[in-house]
């Protein structure tokens, strides 16, 4: 259960990035709205997934991901460009999340 909520806290918070970069610096209301939402969704999700995760997995994987996802959605969605070296640091994210997952922290 614990890696579901944590897998809802990175949705609510992509949602909430998403929504932060349409509201133009707070001057649209739905989208400042959907943002402030979002935000506190990911975080009650995040705090109850640390009942069950770890801390550190579950903040890594959590910002991780968020970043790799958020990176891809902005290239989708808004235009903005991700040059070979930015994916070779996407791909070093996520074996150092991998890495941190298997092997970081004792069972």
């Amino acid at each position: 259960m614990g890696y579901l909520l944590l897998a809802g806290a990175i949705g609510c918070e992509l949602f909430a990035t998403i929504s932060l970069k349409m509201s133009n610096g707070f001057s649209n209301l739905i989208p400042t709205i959907c943002c402030i939402i979002g935000y506190v969704l990911s975080f009650a999700c995040l705090g109850k997934a640390l009942l069950t995760v770890n801390l550190s997995i579950a903040y890594a994987t959590w910002s991780a991901l968020g970043i790799v996802l958020a990176t891809i959605l902005a290239a989708l969605l808004f235009g903005d460009t991700v040059t070979p070296l930015g994916i070779f640091g996407m791909v070093l994210i996520i074996v150092g999340v991998v890495v941190l997952n298997l092997f970081g922290v004792p069972k």
